[in-house]
């Protein structure tokens, strides 16, 4: 009975050892260290919920399992305001989140979001990753929050019920705007009339004639099917305002600076994978819209030089502080 009991002991030491020594080898974890959240406004198929996605992926395969990462889309976790202060006390662990909603946090970042700064895409990316955008980056730190990456979100634009050729045409409308001062005075500056009104309430607000127009990029605009109730796109690309994946500073400090480090690489590379995504996705949305009876219209060099200095006011109140960065930024364009 006993050499009976002392083989079945044996033979499960032998098989816990292969057991452990195969995990070991295939990088295999049964159960992760860490569960997190993961907020994100946009729907399933949106270019940053998409990259959310391919960033959770990333670091769930680089931690061998620790650490997984849960994506709530749709804004099931509340508008970007709640999440950030959800971030701030812990209660959701990472985002993707607009500039507009964090420069009211970090007054700096008012910076990188002013009116008709940028000349083109490739002039904005050439600023975020250097070393103005680094500096951005660190902006973060006395917050409660991480910022970890930038993602593409676009230009934006006006969209409206009736056209808007000229500068003209803007006055008295009814603008919806995000939850942003900066936004509400650009909209202003332009001789509009500035609705702050949050981005899921936009289409019920033109169907009872609460706005005449709104702005945003191409695929918040079709995603949306905000082009049933404002057909006229005019693009004058007023912004290109990054968007920026961040973290909780008290997730952060849970994390190993080795844990830490591969959350940032993977940030990064989920970012390039989101900016591919997001030119396609542009592309069809304009396809889209265009197919269901959109009306594009594209203002003069002329009317947008009118647009651009009817808002140099916007500057001198929200980056006296900073014109030495914006001129570094106007600069690097040249």
């Amino acid at each position: 009975m006993k050499k009976k009991l002392l083989c079945i002991i044996i033979i499960g030491v032998i098989l816990f050892v292969i057991f452990y020594q195969y995990n070991k080898k295939e990088n295999i974890i049964v159960e992760p260290e860490y569960v997190f959240t993961y907020a994100e406004n946009q729907p399933e198929n949106y270019p940053t919920t998409l990259g959310g996605y391919k960033f959770a992926q990333l670091v769930e395969e680089r931690t061998n399992g620790r650490i997984k990462i849960i994506i709530q889309a749709e804004g099931y976790l509340g508008d970007e305001k709640a999440v950030v202060k959800q971030l701030q006390f812990g209660g959701i662990d990472f985002a993707r989140v607009s500039l507009s909603t964090l420069s009211e946090t970090i007054p700096k970042l008012n910076v990188l979001q002013m009116p008709y700064l940028y000349r083109d895409s490739r002039h904005m990316w050439e600023v975020l990753e250097g070393e103005i955008g680094n500096d951005f980056l660190s902006s973060f730190d006395e917050t409660q929050l991480v910022a970890l990456s930038w993602y593409d979100a676009g230009a934006r634009s006006f969209y409206t019920k009736q056209p808007v050729y000229t500068l003209e045409d803007m006055n008295g409308l009814r603008i919806r705007v995000q939850e942003s001062d900066l936004m509400i005075d650009m909209v202003e500056a332009l001789g509009a009339v500035a609705v702050p009104i949050v981005y899921e309430g936009v289409y019920s607000a033109f169907e009872r004639d609460l706005i005449d127009g709104a702005e945003n990029n191409w695929p918040s605009y079709e995603i949306k099917s905000h082009y049933e109730v404002a057909k006229y796109f005019t693009v004058d690309e007023h912004t290109r305002v990054p968007e920026v994946q961040i973290c909780g500073k008290s997730t952060w400090d849970k994390l190993s600076k080795e844990d830490q480090e591969i959350i940032r690489v993977c940030a990064k590379e989920s970012a390039l994978y989101e900016r591919k995504l997001w030119g396609e996705r542009e592309r069809q949305s304009q396809e889209i819209v265009m197919k269901n009876g959109g009306e594009v219209i594209t203002l003069s060099d002329k009317e947008k030089e009118k647009f651009r200095n009817a808002v140099k006011g916007v500057y001198e109140e929200y980056c006296g502080d900073y014109k030495d960065v914006i001129d570094k930024i106007i600069e690097q364009q040249e």
